[in-house]
């Protein structure tokens, strides 16, 4: 970068680290304050800020490279990671969510399983996985963001002038540049809590935008159909599965899209159990938490792929610049920082730059700030101070961030890329805890320690993959959530069922659907016409249905539009259209009161 680019980027850090500063007195105000805001957000803030978190380096430079690879059938691949969750939320999740009236995930747990020992071991073994899940993702973050900023930030240069840095600048150098972009993240992490978080997510989220429009329009106009014709392989367009890609037989780091076909059954199959099991432990959770009320909460699931679309946009401009104007790539993970670098002219280059970073500090500040409160409300404040006031906790929550952090780059720092990680993951880890995720929401019989041996083993098993070279998805997938699943119900059923009035209560309070029948006969049924009919699963099921698709068109749509692609284009925007009409007679209008809490 020159001067220009690099006065940008300074200048985007400096405000971003003020934002942090301003805003800590009230952030700091309580724990409630410092992870929810105290639920007085406005949801469209939340949504925004969700879809932004999403919206990271790491993760767009991985998609450009799946889109590089395999054309439009990466959509296929793109399911594993949950793409559709918000259309659940949409519809069911949020509000389910949103009830529980808890600060995280774990403490949710009590909420379901009562606060016995199963209850206070089940909520121990969510903090767990959520600690855990954390630190792989910012040791995922580590890798992307690294390979991101060498291809801008010389560093190798400062080796002359200050020679015991040498190995840190020159052999080290993508790893030296994560720690320094990680520090100055963390402090306005530290200093500004969930409220610091989501206001400067709100300024990410406008530049972000305005970087994926400008990408966009310069691919657009770079498109013609001849160029299309003679660099674009004839059947990238296409969505449509094949059993097999022979041309990955060969490929060490890739070689399981060869058989396609399986994988995709893989990457569906867990992409739509993920998102009938909620949100995940990670920000996504914390936002619905922070919501309002559980009207707010469903209206977050629906704007955040309104929001996170201009990333689909910004993949594809990327993607096509790349395939169209270069000869050949090495490294699939540096098409996007190759992109920025050669076709961005100076000072918006350093504004894009800016952006992405945003991005990556988005993603980055979300994942930590929701790590740092499992490890002070479910581990520090159970087991070691029970009595501890909100200043206390407080305290602690920056240790906590430091140390989510630091373990974080120890995990970047082993990792050999960033689709080695990334595969981790989603297919082994996510896999493992993914059955226990699911029927804790379903099974009335689940109990807390079923599913602290569901949660526990999967981790374990997720483990045992890392033991082998690569193993495919299609082989480990199967005994992950077989496994996980008999250790759920097995531990279920040979031990006490939740105490009824624990049970009981939840159900009250979520009226959740699925095998609930003793629990749901026990229960007084609900007071009117309207309430049964918007909870019941057939109206929830047509619901999800018509949010997939209105989703699916939000994010293909700017795909296809990118690369003059125009029938396929406008039919996804006719489906959007045609699915949003819909969602307003059988969604909108049903939502729950705005009084419910």
């Amino acid at each position: 970068m020159n001067f220009i680019d690099t006065t940008v980027v300074i200048i985007y850090f400096i405000l971003v680290i003020g934002f942090g500063i301003w805003y800590r007195k009230r952030a700091a105000s309580n724990i409630e304050s410092y992870f929810l805001g105290s639920n007085r957000i406005h949801w469209s803030l939340l949504s925004m800020s969700g879809a932004v978190s999403n919206f990271d380096i790491t993760g767009t430079m991985w998609m450009v490279a799946i889109v590089y690879m395999v054309g439009m059938k990466s959509w296929w691949h793109f399911q594993m990671a949950g793409f559709i969750l918000p259309a659940f939320c949409m519809a069911y999740i949020g509000k389910w969510v949103r009830r529980s009236n808890v600060v995280t995930g774990a403490e949710w747990m009590v909420t379901r399983f009562g606060d016995g020992q199963a209850g206070r071991v089940a909520r121990y073994a969510y903090a767990v996985l959520a600690v855990v899940t954390c630190v792989s993702f910012i040791g995922y973050a580590f890798q992307g963001i690294g390979k991101f900023a060498q291809v801008y930030i010389p560093l190798e240069g400062l080796a002359e002038y200050v020679p015991f840095l040498t190995e840190a600048v020159t052999t080290y150098e993508a790893n030296t540049l994560a720690v320094i972009i990680f520090s100055l993240t963390t402090l306005y992490i530290v200093l500004g809590g969930l409220v610091g978080v989501v206001l400067t997510d709100f300024i990410q989220t406008v530049i972000l935008t305005l970087a994926a429009l400008l990408i966009g329009w310069i691919a657009y106009t770079n498109m013609t159909p001849e160029i299309i014709a003679s660099k674009i392989p004839a059947d990238f367009a296409s969505l449509t599965p094949v059993w097999r890609m022979d041309q990955f037989a060969d490929s060490r780091d890739h070689s399981f899209y060869q058989f396609f076909g399986a994988m995709t059954l893989v990457w569906v199959t867990k992409g739509v159990l993920l998102s009938a099991g909620g949100p995940a432990q990670l920000y996504d959770l914390q936002r619905y938490l922070a919501a309002k009320n559980p009207r707010d909460a469903a209206k977050i699931g629906a704007a955040w792929p309104f929001f996170q679309s201009v990333r689909w946009f910004l993949v594809m401009s990327i993607t096509l610049l790349a395939m169209t104007g270069f000869d050949g790539v090495d490294d699939v993970e540096l098409v996007m920082p190759r992109v920025l670098q050669d076709y961005l002219p100076v000072g918006l280059r350093g504004l894009v730059i800016a952006g992405l970073l945003a991005a990556f500090m988005s993603t980055f500040s979300s994942t930590v700030n929701g790590g740092a409160s499992y490890v002070v409300r479910d581990l520090y404040q159970p087991l070691v101070r029970p009595d501890a006031d909100d200043r206390l906790l407080i305290r602690v929550s920056y240790v906590g961030t430091v140390g989510v952090v630091v373990a974080g780059i120890i995990v970047g720092f082993n990792a050999n890329s960033i689709s080695t990680i990334w595969e981790w993951i989603m297919m082994a880890l996510g896999s493992g805890v993914i059955i226990p995720n699911f029927l804790r929401w379903y099974w009335w019989r689940m109990n807390g320690w079923g599913y602290a041996a569901g949660i526990l083993g999967g981790i374990a098993l997720s483990l045992g993959v890392l033991l082998f070279d690569n193993p495919p998805a299609y082989v480990t997938f199967p005994i992950l959530i077989g496994g996980s699943f008999l250790a759920c119900v097995v531990v279920s059923l040979v031990t006490e069922p939740v105490e009824r009035k624990f049970i009981e209560r939840f159900y009250q309070s979520v009226r959740p659907f699925g095998v609930w029948g003793p629990i749901k006969r026990a229960v007084p049924p609900l007071a009117t016409d309207a309430q049964r009919r918007c909870e019941s699963p057939w109206y929830t099921l047509t619901t999800v249905v018509l949010a997939v698709l209105m989703l699916s068109g939000l994010y293909l749509f700017p795909c296809y539009l990118v690369g003059h692609w125009h029938a396929q284009a406008f039919t996804w925007i006719g489906i959007v259209i045609a699915c949003m009409i819909g969602l307003y007679f059988i969604w909108y209008r049903n939502l729950p009161v705005t009084e419910e809490v």
